[in-house]
Formats: structure tokens, C-alpha cells, sequence
């Protein structure tokens, strides 16, 4: 009972719970095959493509704040790789370079008014959503005069960004998402930026008053996800050598909702990257595995409707069990609470 206590208490808990009712109602309910879901590529790449982006927005949301800009900038990314590449014809690294770097620009764009206003991100993000959408389709149009523009990329693009894996069905960017989830991993967990974005989440006058450059962290997260983004439409484009203007806009509220079922909590301070990593699969499972059961597929926004509440209120209870469980307990050097980041030493 004690170990079970201990792991009810960790942030990812709700996405273990989440997957594992999922799994079972598919496999009780839907009469799947356990082993032809599991093996099947089409929700692991799309887990893959969402996940890449959800791990930094789900950094972002623990430090308090939100990005819902990241609809627009997944196209944003595959229009600027296809123009420059493909319509402009210029070596493949620029329109690599290109992508990235826009998504830098915005990013710092969404993190300074974050910082310089008293305006809240959801609306500052989604005024840059409206405003990406415009210039993605106007600023193709005027360039191109299309609204899809072709490319074709090099091998070694093809090879590094969007190539197909293990017998030709799951998609490199797979590969890319482990990484990013490790990297991540280790900057939230066990590096003093981690502690400091808990403690942002946490209360952010006091993580300033501790020494924590709460304005540059913030600055840095929104850039973060912006380019992830903008990371994720190149990696697209260059897979299917073309980009559109609408491509990716819809994964705007999966990711939100794939982080919420990770663990993370909407007002800040708590949650962790295993548990976005799992709650991404989950999100997968129930919006791609559906086709592999006898459910109808139109029944699939009711069972994530459901899952997020039961997500969101187990999130709560968790974060309740965390905290009554560390009063009881001394601070000890490894701890990623705010009161933690309090401790570091002021830089």
C-alpha cells in the first residue's frame, strides 16, 4: 500500500491511470486486438508529431502560462521550408534555418508581450494564432499564389527529418520525439531550470524574489514551443515533400488536451514530462486506435471529452496527496517543489 501511495502521488499518475482505461475499454468494449493496435504506426506517428510539441508547451503551462499560437505555427513551419525550398529553390538549410527561425521570432514575440503586459497568455497566444493564420495564407498567396506549395527534398533531409522507419511505416520523427522527451526530462527533473519552472508555476513573485530570471525563462518557454511547432511542420513538409496552408491547425487543443492528461495542472506548478509523454500516447490511442474497434469512430470526442475531466479532477487529488505528503517530510536537495527553487542560490 505504501508503494502504491508513492506513485499515486507523482504528476504522471493520471496518464498511467488514463492509458490503462483506455487500453481496456478498447480492448473489453471495442474487442480489439491488443497486439495489431500496439503494432500499428498510424497513433505512434501521430503521437510523435503532437508529442514533440506538447513536451515544451507542457513546461510552459507548469511555469503558469499558455501557447495556443502553436496551431498556426505547425504550417507556419511547412510553408516557410516549402517556399523557400520549394518554390524559391534554394538549398534545403535555408528553408530549414528559415522555419526555425521564425519560430524563434514569434515565440520571443508571445514571451515579451507575456512579460511586458498584464495581459493573459491565452489571449496574447491567441491573437497570434488569428494574426499567424493570416500571414501563412495571405503571405503565400502573394508569394506563390497557391495555397499549397511542392518541394523536394535531399537525401540527407529525407534522412534526418522525414524518412520512414522500421519497414517503412513509422516516421523518423518518432525518433525525434524520444529525443526531445529525454532532453526535456532531464532539464525539468534534475537541473535548477526545472526547479525554477516549478516554482514559477508555483507563485512567481516569490520565485523572483528568490533570484529566479522568471522574465528570460518565461521569454525562453514561449520560444521554446513556438519553434517546436514550427520543428514539426518542417519535419512534415519535407516527409511528404508539400506544405498547406491549413496543415496542423487542428492539433491545437489535442496537444493542450494530451498535456492535461499527462498530469499537468492548468494553473501551474505541477506535473512532469514522463507523464505528457504518456498522456501524448494515450491521446493517440483513443483518437487514432479507435478505428481499429468496432466502436464508431464518431464516438471518439465523447471517450476524450471524459477522459479529460476524469484527467483533470485525478490531476488535482494527485497535486493534493504531493503536497499533503512533502508538508509532512524535510526539503531535501533533489526536490523540484517551488519551495525547493526558493532554496537555490540567487544568480
Amino acid at each position: 500500500m505504501k508503494i502504491v501511495s508513492i506513485l499515486l502521488r507523482r504528476p504522471a499518475s493520471a496518464s498511467v491511470l488514463s492509458l490503462i482505461g483506455v487500453l481496456a475499454f478498447y480492448v473489453v468494449i471495442g474487442g480489439v486486438d491488443f497486439g495489431q493496435l500496439i503494432g500499428a504506426a498510424s497513433w505512434v506517428n501521430y503521437a510523435a508529431r503532437i508529442g514533440i510539441v506538447a513536451i515544451p508547451v507542457g513546461l510552459l503551462m507548469i511555469s503558469g502560462e499558455i501557447d495556443i499560437s502553436i496551431g498556426a505555427m505547425i504550417p507556419a513551419g511547412a510553408m516557410s521550408t516549402a517556399i523557400i525550398t520549394g518554390y524559391y529553390e534554394l538549398p534545403m538549410v535555408f528553408g530549414i534555418l528559415g522555419a526555425l527561425a521564425l519560430g524563434v521570432v514569434i515565440g520571443a514575440i508571445n514571451g515579451i508581450l507575456a512579460v511586458r503586459t498584464n495581459v493573459p497568455t491565452l489571449i496574447i497566444t491567441l491573437a497570434t494564432l488569428v494574426a499567424m493564420q493570416g500571414v501563412v495564407l495571405a503571405g503565400s498567396k502573394l508569394l506563390t499564389g497557391s495555397a499549397s506549395v511542392p518541394l523536394a527534398a535531399p537525401e540527407w533531409a529525407k534522412f534526418m527529418f522525414g524518412q520512414f522507419i522500421f519497414g517503412g511505416s513509422h516516421q523518423v520523427v518518432i525518433i525525434w520525439w524520444i529525443i526531445f522527451a529525454a532532453v526535456f526530462w532531464f532539464v525539468l527533473h534534475y537541473s535548477k531550470y526545472g526547479n525554477w519552472i516549478f516554482a514559477m508555476g508555483g507563485d512567481k513573485e516569490s520565485a523572483r524574489n528568490a533570484g529566479v530570471p522568471v522574465d528570460r525563462m518565461t521569454i525562453l518557454l514561449f520560444i521554446l514551443t513556438a519553434t517546436s511547432a514550427s520543428f514539426v511542420g518542417m519535419c512534415h513538409a519535407i516527409l511528404f515533400n508539400s506544405a498547406q496552408v491549413s496543415g496542423g491547425m487542428n492539433d491545437i487543443f489535442n496537444i493542450i488536451v494530451s498535456v492535461v492528461v499527462g498530469g499537468v495542472i492548468l494553473t501551474g506548478g505541477f506535473g512532469s514530462v514522463p507523464g505528457v509523454f504518456v498522456g501524448t500516447l494515450t491521446f493517440a490511442i483513443v483518437n487514432k486506435g479507435i478505428d481499429f474497434t468496432a466502436i464508431d469512430r464518431n464516438w471518439s470526442n465523447l471517450i476524450i471529452g471524459v477522459m479529460l475531466l476524469l484527467a483533470v479532477a485525478m490531476n488535482e487529488n494527485f497535486k493534493k496527496l504531493a503536497l499533503s505528503s512533502a508538508a509532512g517530510r524535510p526539503w531535501k536537495s533533489k526536490d523540484n517543489s517551488p519551495q525547493a527553487a526558493a532554496k537555490e542560490p540567487k544568480t
